[in-house]
């Protein structure tokens, strides 16, 4: 390929909307367009890395026995009536209805499809194990688009379903998948931790996202080096804290007036803030939830929404409280009537003694609230989002936190859909039983965007070799110099011919521009030829991860050494 006939327009501009490295440099190294809000266009240097991390994850799914089909992205109504998902699944679900008025949804996901798919033909334990797997456009109608990739409305995404007869088959194959994930973010050269995490609107009990680690990650992570313990922080799991035992002192009402902050309470009252209790309300779709957790933790919103069993939850409003009896920045367990909101108390906090808690009465606070005596909850459980410093779960020791770009996650679902679904099999008795599931998913057009996110500097992108558009760029310095012209031309067709795939920056522009855009567009090595080439019989070879360069005697065998190179990098 020659770059003057590359189709990669350059921005020397950071287009206003980008935040975030990936957006910024995708935007200006001519990798993809705008078309709409959380929609884009991908260019042809995209669309090669694009291509690379799609053969990798194809060779890795083909290797574990998976095999490709493509089902369709418009999807049927009745399926997702059928199991129970279609008006549960929210606004993010992209609605459509055809000439007829039947209604339809693009595709966000494809498990009650490819669950339909499969009840039709397979019939017997015989049949079982199967594994099948679609790399597809999918359609989120997110409310915020934002971030460029990473946060889209299309996107692109290695989907795979599992199918097995029994728990130990589907823990077999989740384990293969599990393997094979980590083969493949190893292979495109991302620096990764999969972590336990919550199985979300997906469904199922058991799950790990792989995170790329970046600094502008959405998600949190908590990790422990002692065992090697990782976990989303939605999903980290908390032993619950003891306090030492206390004799139950009278409960008191005080005036706490203007103090509506846990530190503005202590600081009134002169208490440590874990002796106090904090308030967080929210709404869903089953009423008011009240949440309790000690005053120095925060209420950790994912577990709220497993323990209550509810779609979501959002903040409630003062018109919710004052119905409930109580009162925004003085809210308390004591006297609310668990019958009629939701009372969810946090596990540590069932622990404390004589404790400090909103009264429910604008500028008062209880004093010596003590739990059993003074108030009864509709849950308890743990609620508590996990800090840094906390204890690992596992071993005890303390966990550190980082952020991650989530690219991948492997569920179990065990029989959530195949039960739904009717998706069954007989038996060696002939007896008919629910398909074992668990399904896999990699973000392709993400792992391209974290991979930017994890590789730049302040001169723009540095591409793992094994997912970069192009491998080297030969650059002739100066196109008046025809020896030199030439010579770049020869290395350009040798480095061709040797499998190397090899650009050459062939534009009548200053070695300045052809540099920056190189530096720009992340190409891993560049070969600069020119008058001091010929002059002096060697190559200027500059790295672009590290910024190194080395001089190639055109008499060795330079492509072997720029060969050899490109697999350490």
């Amino acid at each position: 390929m020659r770059v003057s006939k590359l189709y990669a327009p350059t921005l020397r501009e950071v287009p206003a909307e980008a935040e975030i490295p990936s957006h910024k440099l995708m935007l200006r190294a001519g990798y993809m367009r705008k078309a709409a809000g959380g929609i884009y266009t991908y260019l042809p240097l995209a669309w090669r890395v694009l291509h690379k991390i799609e053969n990798i994850v194809r060779e890795e799914m083909d290797a574990i026995g998976s095999q490709e089909i493509l089902m369709p992205v418009v999807q049927p109504a009745e399926i997702w009536q059928e199991s129970g998902r279609w008006d549960v699944y929210g606004a993010e679900m992209w609605r459509v209805k055809d000439r007829h008025s039947r209604e339809f949804c693009l595709g966000p996901t494809h498990e009650e499809m490819v669950t339909t798919l499969i009840r039709a033909d397979v019939r017997s334990y015989r049949q079982l194990p199967l594994c099948v797997y679609q790399i597809q456009d999918k359609f989120r109608d997110e409310r915020r688009p934002r971030f460029g990739l990473m946060r889209s409305r299309e996107f692109i995404m290695k989907d795979a379903y599992s199918f097995d007869v029994d728990e130990a088959g589907l823990n077999a194959s989740y384990k293969a998948m599990y393997d094979a994930y980590t083969r493949i973010f190893t292979r495109c050269g991302l620096k990764f931790r999969p972590v336990e995490a919550d199985s979300g609107a997906i469904g199922g009990s058991g799950s790990h996202e792989f995170m790329v680690l970046a600094d502008s990650g959405e998600a949190e992570i908590v990790y422990c080096e002692k065992c090697n313990y990782a976990a989303n922080t939605e999903k980290a799991e908390l032993h619950v804290i003891e306090t030492a035992p206390e004799a139950a002192q009278e409960k008191q009402i005080v005036a706490t007036p203007d103090c509506k902050t846990i530190a503005d309470v202590c600081a009134y009252l002169k208490l440590p803030v874990e002796k106090s209790v904090k308030a967080v309300a929210y709404k869903s779709e089953k009423g008011l939830i009240l949440c309790f957790v000690r005053g120095d933790h925060e209420v950790n919103e994912v577990k709220v929404v497993n323990t209550c069993h509810v779609l979501g939850v959002e903040m409630a409003d003062e018109a919710m409280l004052t119905a409930a009896g109580t009162v925004g920045g003085y809210m308390g367990p004591v006297g609310l009537d668990p019958k009629k909101i939701m009372i969810v108390v946090d596990q540590s906090v069932m622990k404390m003694h004589n404790f400090c808690c909103g009264a429910n009465k604008e500028g008062f606070h209880y004093l010596n609230v003590n739990p059993g005596r003074d108030f009864t909850p509709t849950y308890v459980a743990d609620i508590r989002l996990i800090q840094e410093g906390d204890a690992c779960p596992h071993c005890g020791g303390k966990v550190s936190k980082a952020r991650g770009i989530e690219v991948g996650q492997v569920f179990k679902l065990f029989t959530k859909y195949s039960e739904a679904l009717k998706a069954t099999y007989l038996d060696e008795g002939g007896k008919p039983k629910p398909m074992q599931m668990g399904c896999y998913g990699v973000g392709v057009s993400r792992t391209m965007a974290a991979a930017v996110e994890q590789y730049n500097d302040e001169n723009g992108i540095i591409w793992p070799a094994a997912i970069a558009p192009y491998h080297v760029l030969v650059v002739p310095v100066n196109n008046k110099d025809q020896e030199s012209v030439q010579k770049a031309e020869e290395i350009y067709t040798q480095l061709q011919q040797a499998g190397v795939e090899v650009i050459i920056d062939d534009r009548n522009e200053r070695p300045g521009v052809k540099f920056k855009d190189a530096d720009l567009i992340g190409y891993p090595l560049r070969v600069v030829v020119g008058p001091k080439t010929i002059s002096t019989g060697n190559l200027e070879l500059k790295i672009r991860k590290t910024g190194e360069v080395k001089m190639l005697p055109l008499i060795s065998d330079y492509v072997t050494t720029i060969k050899e190179l490109l697999k350490t990098l």
